[in-house]
């Protein structure tokens, strides 16, 4: 009889234990975001916390609490340097998120290769803060996977105590190969964004599928190899914010977040052109909540989520009531005095969207982007070989000449 009640007994807590451990862990759904590195209203410097809110929301929400069963919300939130990273990380389907924040092209080659699912847009009541200009984009048509959760273009940013004026009174490209900053310049480290520079600079299309322009690009990038001091992603705010090095190419967001720190840098648009870009809320197609990725999408795009984001990590908004804000737009100008002229002023006729490339394209891009990383590679190898064997050499003079010194004090 004792046997058959610990049976028992032991059976009930099992199956209390698959009870707790069940989808949603319990009492709580877990809500899954993958986002940019330092691209979101986190709480930080009294800003708000916009996780922390939208877990609240949800919590006093009685239409989101039926949702979820009656479980709390609870944000689990993630992040990535590149839309390279992010695409790995879904296309491997070993991980499952239920919101994610692509870039334009990557949205397209996303919903191409089934990663992503289509969104009911009219399920999302603040999807008409968006303005129309961000609707029906080349990367979704029909505005089918995505909505605009922030746009932005990218320039060179360069500190003024190290590059002479005149340099960076030319406002190109070729600041970023010039010979004077060896050592002290800043390159992308994803194969889009750093072949974007080089084909901008050489006056090539952006989404050419002519394989010459590539390989020419990549002799560019070669060139610049040597006098790179290195290829970056969120690195780069240290390393700017520092002093520690004199050029970069990024994010025009970005620019106003490391003169926060920095008042010695400056910002230029490269006359040659440049890249604009949005990046959208998606959902993964192997989401586990996707209707709650819809009430936290609609939740980014409510007026004070929207305005604390953009506050805070200082790229454009496509949302109406971020950038007619006044009070917006007095904090932008707190920040840099030309803030809203360098996030919505900057002339689209100089700005082309990198489109999704077909198979072939790619695969070269990404075949000459990691035989240009290999030999950089090598060539630091080559270099840490020679230190240890300089000091291997050293060492070995210095127990030669004690066992010699040693030897003859014997005699």
């Amino acid at each position: 009889m004792k046997k058959i009640t610990a049976l028992i007994v032991l059976t009930v807590m099992i199956l209390c234990v698959f009870a707790s451990c069940g989808a949603g862990g319990g009492d709580t759904v877990t809500l899954y975001v993958y986002n940019w590195g330092e691209y979101i209203s986190d709480g930080s410097e009294d800003t708000v916390d916009s996780n922390a809110e939208f877990e609240k929301y949800c919590n006093e929400s009685e239409e989101i609490m039926k949702l979820t069963g009656g479980k709390k919300v609870k944000v689990n939130y993630s992040t990535y340097a590149s839309n390279e990273d992010l695409y790995a990380k879904l296309e491997s389907k070993t991980v499952s998120y239920d919101v994610v924040v692509p870039s334009d092209y990557m949205v397209a080659r996303l919903a191409k290769e089934g990663l992503i699912q289509k969104i009911d847009v009219s399920k999302i009541e603040n999807y008409g803060n968006i303005d129309d200009s961000f609707k029906n984009l080349y990367y979704d048509e029909n505005n089918e996977y995505s909505v605009p959760y922030t746009y932005g273009t990218v320039g060179i940013i360069y500190d003024t105590t190290k590059v002479d004026e005149a340099d960076a009174a030319e406002q190109s490209w070729s600041l970023m190969w010039n010979e004077k900053y060896k050592g002290n310049i800043l390159q992308f480290n994803n194969p889009r964004d750093a072949f974007g520079t080089v084909m901008f600079y050489q006056g090539s299309n952006v989404n050419s599928t002519n394989s010459e322009d590539w390989i020419k690009a990549q002799k560019l990038l070669k060139d610049q190899k040597t006098i790179v001091q290195g290829y970056v992603m969120d690195e780069v705010f240290n390393k700017m914010k520092s002093g520690s090095a004199a050029v970069a190419v990024y994010y025009a967001g970005d620019f106003l977040t490391m003169y926060e720190d920095n008042e010695n840098l400056d910002f230029y648009y490269p006359k040659e052109g440049t890249n604009v870009f949005v990046d959208a809320l998606c959902v993964p197609a192997n989401a586990k909540n996707p209707e709650l990725a819809l009430e936290y999408i609609n939740f980014m795009l409510s007026e004070e989520i929207a305005i604390a984001n953009a506050e805070a990590i200082y790229y454009a908004s496509p949302n109406k009531l971020v950038y007619e804000n006044e009070d917006y737009k007095e904090c932008m100008a707190e920040i840099h005095e030309n803030a809203m002229d360098i996030l919505y002023g900057y002339n689209a006729e100089k700005m082309d969207y990198f489109h999704d490339l077909p198979d072939d394209t790619r695969n070269l891009m990404n075949d000459l982007w990691e035989e240009l990383k290999i030999d950089s590679d090598k060539g630091v190898a080559v270099y840490i070989i020679c230190g240890v064997i300089v000091v291997a050499l050293a060492a070995l003079i210095v127990v030669m000449v004690i066992r010699k010194k040693k030897n003859s004090e014997a005699y």
